[in-house]
């Protein structure tokens, strides 16, 4: 068949479009014929989300470790639709025997779980059979929720406090982190409707914004900290306390707002048999408390733009770590609202609990202590103060898609950490801790792509998947587009989403957008592939004064890095080399003027490790 040179050009501008389109899911293609979601990376004129009203009165009795609690939900159908079950999840039911986990259990890890005494919708009351729940009850309604209606949902239940603390438990005889205390309404969204996965104790969460009034009643001597602001400190705590308390408020410094010493005469609660801590958090994913009648506690707050932040720490008294952990929450909300991400920190508190987890929870840190390693301590601050943003501002689905918050939590991880330690120490402790763990491990796990569903990953595929490879490829965009083009790319999707639930394609789109180019190629390139991270010089040749090389991306990722070019008198000079070389080729060759005789030349990804690195390296 005659081909003409029209033809051909037609052919290869049109292979070159295809090329640049990104695989859509059959339920977001559809999200965009019904306009809740628009391509350009927006919400559709039509978006709409759940939410409710929670006013929870918890009670937490230290002697029997049962956690009790009625609650009031004013749950609102914004959607279209008429909903004919309403799916309430308790994912502490992680700890029944005949739940499905991701790891084997201890004993001291497993308990009888949520039990129900009563429920009703709308006032119709339903007889429940708590056995029959897990990490999710689908409740078949009477009576449907109409589109665009307000419905009244009461729940009195309890369940026991594990005695192995990880998230959530006991983390002694005297302290307990009661995190995911209460059932929950489940997400109900536009493009997957009932949100049914199972919680495995491994996979993080997907939550509504929601509005929190919460009481929680406790013995004397116990001190509750909580997300949210407390709204009776004068009906709680002792004078003096209590002016320890509020001068922290608008204090710079640290204050010791209850030591042992006060702790030990019982100087610090009021001394009523119960008193009762009352918390307000609104517009946001979930509510956590933790409760310790020894807890030393500490606290400051921090000046930011718009609004004094209050930080908080409470712990086991001669902790080294966490006696300066309010000192570091401070420098990382004001670093995190003026650098990276770049917008202020959203929240009127920040409390780090000290327990088992290394966890984060809106307002709140669960973390283990690492007394003799500083800088890994306060990394691990960072980073749990850093999902502020990812997932609690930007209400991403972490279960499916753990990428969207993880990744970025670890690219701030390390912008923080080159901040806090100097970038020769923090590359070393990001490559040992982060890197070295992905690219040592060449299984079929590793080379998933990143968008593949966090869920249906297992092992180190998981980690790879949510923190290090994500993180990479916005490190990479970052490159890119520059700094002052990527925080405007970034903001522009942070501003059009925060407060609600994007998926990757949003993200993907609004990006465009937001920074004017179709990056549909890099998108491509590192959510939807098999690559890897390995570069290698195919050829370096000497042409009169200029050296003439060319660089394969075996592996394919897109990255940056540097061209060492080393002379003869051992003197180095460097040329940096951005993503873009990799747009349209696996292949890239540069020609760089040299005005001596060649010892070597190198190519060195930095923190993008290679995993042949022993081709980087062509000696003459």
């Amino acid at each position: 068949m005659r081909t003409t040179l029209t033809s051909l050009l037609l052919l290869f501008f049109s292979v070159q479009i295809f090329a640049q389109q990104l695989y859509i899911p059959r339920n977001i293609a559809k999200a965009y014929e019904n306009k809740t979601r628009a391509s350009d990376g927006k919400p559709g004129e039509n978006y709409w989300q759940n939410s409710g009203d929670y006013t929870i009165d918890f009670n937490v009795n230290p002697t029997t470790k049962i956690v009790s609690g009625n609650e009031t939900i004013i749950y609102s159908n914004n959607s279209p639709d008429e909903l004919k079950s309403v799916v309430i999840r308790f994912v502490n039911n992680v700890h029944k025997p005949t739940s499905p986990r991701a790891a084997k259990a201890s004993p001291d890890f497993l308990s009888e779980g949520l039990k129900i005494k009563s429920l009703s919708v709308n006032g119709e009351n339903y007889k429940v059979n708590s056995q029959d729940w897990e990490t999710f009850y689908d409740l078949k309604l009477n009576k449907s929720l109409l589109p665009n209606s307000k419905n009244t949902i009461k729940i009195e239940w309890e369940f026991p406090l594990s005695k192995e603390s990880g998230r959530e438990g006991q983390i002694d005889e005297t302290t307990f982190f009661c995190a995911y205390a209460y059932p929950r309404i489940s997400v109900y969204d536009d493009y997957n409707g009932w949100d049914k996965l199972a919680h495995n104790g491994r996979n993080e969460f997907y939550n509504d914004f929601n509005n929190y009034e919460v009481a929680v009643t406790v013995p004397k001597n116990f001190v509750v900290y909580a997300t949210g602001v407390l709204q009776n400190p004068e009906e709680v705590l002792q004078p003096g306390i209590l002016k320890k308390f509020k001068y922290s408020l608008k204090s710079n410094q640290v204050i010791h707002v209850a030591t042992k010493d006060e702790i030990q005469k019982q100087k610090v609660t009021k001394q009523n048999p119960f008193n009762t801590w009352k918390f307000k958090a609104e517009n946001i994913t979930d509510f956590t408390f933790g409760l310790s009648s020894t807890y030393v506690w500490d606290a400051s707050s921090v000046q930011l733009k718009s609004k004094r932040v209050s930080t908080q720490a409470t712990y086991n008294a001669g902790t080294a770590d966490f006696e300066k952990y309010v000192e570091w929450e401070r420098y990382s909300i004001k670093w995190f609202s003026e650098n990276w991400p770049g917008i202020e920190y959203p929240f009127p508190t920040m409390t780090g609990f000290q327990g088992f987890a290394d966890m984060e929870y809106p307002m709140m840190v669960n973390d283990t202590a690492i007394p003799d390693d500083f800088a890994d301590s306060r990394q691990t601050v960072d980073h749990e103060i850093a999902h502020t943003y990812f997932p609690f501002m930007m209400g991403t689905n972490e279960t499916r898609y753990a990428f969207m918050d993880e990744g970025w939590v670890t690219a701030f991880e390390y912008l923080i950490g080159e901040a806090e330690n100097g970038k020769a120490f923090n590359d070393k402790m990001f490559t040992d801790f982060r890197v070295k763990k992905y690219i040592n491990d060449p299984s079929t796990e590793q080379d998933q792509p990143i968008i593949s569903m966090s869920s249906q990953l297992s092992g180190m595929g998981y980690g790879s998947n949510a923190y290090i490879k994500p993180a990479f490829a916005y490190l990479s965009l970052k490159n890119l587009l520059g700094d002052e083009l990527f925080k405007k790319t970034l903001h522009y999707y942070m501003n059009i989403w925060k407060g609600k639930h994007p998926t990757p394609w949003d993200f993907f789109y609004s990006m465009n957008e937001g920074s004017g180019q179709n990056l549909n190629w890099f998108w491509n390139n590192w959510f939807f592939s098999n690559n890897y991270i390995d570069l290698k010089i195919n050829s370096a040749v000497i042409s009169g004064k200029n050296l003439n090389l060319t660089v394969e991306n075996a592996g394919g990722f897109a990255i940056p890095f540097d061209v060492e070019i080393t002379g003869q008198d051992g003197k180095v000079s460097v040329k940096h080399f951005t993503p873009e070389v990799w747009k349209n080729s696996g292949s890239f060759t540069t020609q760089i003027e040299v005005n001596q005789k060649l010892k070597s030349v190198k190519i060195d990804g930095g923190i993008f490790m290679d995993y042949t690195p022993a081709n980087n390296l062509f000696n003459f």
